[in-house]
């Protein structure tokens, strides 16, 4: 098992790595729209996603991989009416076959986001 690190996504805000590279599987730790030059989160849940997902594709590829490896994911939403508005960005970052998902309305994310991503791919 390896650790993926790369200092273009947010560091990890507690004891928990970016993600974990088991060989076959790379698990990605649920990422908050969080700029990692700046630090700061955009206002609007549209942003929010396409930064989660800016910041899983910069771990997946510090371990080698494309947002075509991942085969799920999970989003989490402070507000399951922006299920439309994240869809709409979701649908950019990948293609047919899409990966597997779940998404579900959580009470509140860390930092105040409107969203976590997290993902698993497969080499």
């Amino acid at each position: 098992m390896n650790v993926v690190s790369t200092s273009n996504a947010p560091a990890a805000i507690g004891p928990y790595s970016q993600a974990l590279d088991l060989g076959d599987l790379v698990f990605v730790s649920g990422q908050i729209p969080v700029n990692p030059a700046t630090g700061l989160m955009a206002d609007t849940v549209e942003e929010q996603a396409a930064q989660s997902l800016a910041n899983i594709k910069a771990i997946l590829a510090q371990a080698g991989l494309t947002m075509a490896n991942v085969v799920k994911t999970v989003i989490f939403l402070a507000d399951i009416n922006d299920f439309a508005a994240v869809n709409q960005v979701y649908a950019q970052a990948f293609s047919e076959p899409y990966p597997a998902r779940s998404c579900v309305q959580v009470a509140a994310i860390p930092k105040g986001a409107k969203l976590e991503i997290e993902c698993i791919a497969k080499r």
